[in-house]
């Protein structure tokens, strides 16, 4: 498969992907934010701390409030990982290889742009913002499903899927890590708190977890566990292990092409291999002993590593 083309699909699957886990935090953000006790923290500045988007947003001059926050996050040009921008780099990628997806996939995603540049232009968000919120999910869901039912499962499912995969686990490392934000006002003495246990359970909700979770683990949510669910689990399809293991097999799927250099540089399978090992032997206590948020942090930049390799390996091959 031509590299632009290859490079084409993966990006397309990592943008549908972005555009999902963010209506899913902002969705559940908003109940959160409806559901605390007054005089809680704020919950919207670490929304922004998922992304590191605090400082373009201040730029702005927005205020972390609900409407705000929302509309960054969702419709603002200057946030390139906005829903609305994802969707419109997803679809930019999808035009240029109509002749390699189905036309089912490109008529759901076109779709799924168009409704939320409507929902943009007319403001109709505002009067119903969970109904948007579950659209942009619907609509991203409804494409993975497109996806699997209508396009061969040959080498541009496997971009497909890596993209999609990697991303899922970024994503999810950085829902997890948001509670490091949301505890930094309080302290301590937050931990175990009725607000504490509120945030745990959006965490799970973030990544539509949360009844699995609950059939799982049937004591009650404890970070522990809810932080071994989403790191270690290995059939609950939004954890990371899952999405590493997967995203390696669709690597060993794809192959490696020869290096025009002869380089012995760490090929992305190698990286991808050790990354998921280390999560197929960590344990919940040494995460804990590490400190969740140093152990999210160096897996965002061991993904960031695999995906640089990635595009090394398989899209800079005509010297771009």
């Amino acid at each position: 498969m031509l590299s632009r083309v290859a490079e084409s699909i993966y990006w397309m699957g990592r943008y549908m992907e972005r555009a999902e886990d963010v209506a899913r935090i902002l969705d559940v953000s908003l109940s959160l934010h409806l559901d605390l006790p007054r005089g809680a923290p704020e919950q919207w500045r670490p929304v922004l701390a998922i992304g590191c988007l605090e400082e373009p947003f201040d730029a702005l001059g927005l205020r972390p409030v609900a409407e705000d926050v929302i509309a960054f996050m969702s419709f603002r040009p200057e946030n390139p990982n906005a829903i609305l921008s994802s969707l419109e780099h997803a679809r930019e990628n999808a035009r240029g290889v109509r002749e390699v997806i189905s036309s089912e996939m490109w008529e759901q995603l076109n779709a799924t742009y168009l409704e939320v540049r409507e929902a943009a232009a007319s403001g109709a968000w505002r009067s119903e913002p969970h109904r948007f919120f579950q659209r942009v999910k619907l609509g991203s869901q409804a494409f993975t499903g497109v996806c699997a039912a209508t396009m061969a499962h040959g080498e541009g499912w496997q971009f497909l899927r890596l993209g999609e995969l990697l991303e899922r686990a970024d994503q999810t490392s950085r829902i997890l890590d948001v509670k490091y934000h949301l505890l930094l006002p309080g302290g301590a003495e937050d931990i175990g708190s009725p607000v504490d246990d509120l945030q745990w359970a959006a965490v799970l909700r973030s990544v539509g977890g949360h009844e699995m979770f609950c059939k799982t683990f049937q004591d009650g949510i404890r970070p522990w566990t809810v932080a071994s669910f989403l790191l270690l689990d290995g059939e609950f399809p939004r954890s990371v292990r899952y999405c590493l293991r997967r995203a390696e097999a669709a690597l060993r799927s794809l192959g490696e092409p020869a290096s025009p250099s002869g380089a012995s540089a760490a090929s992305p399978g190698k990286l991808l291999g050790k990354l998921r090992a280390t999560f197929d032997c960590a344990t919940t206590n040494e995460i804990f002993q590490d400190g969740l948020h140093e152990f999210c942090d160096r897996l965002q930049t061991q993904l960031g590593a695999v995906g640089d390799t990635i595009h090394r390996t398989y899209f800079a091959l005509d010297g771009e």
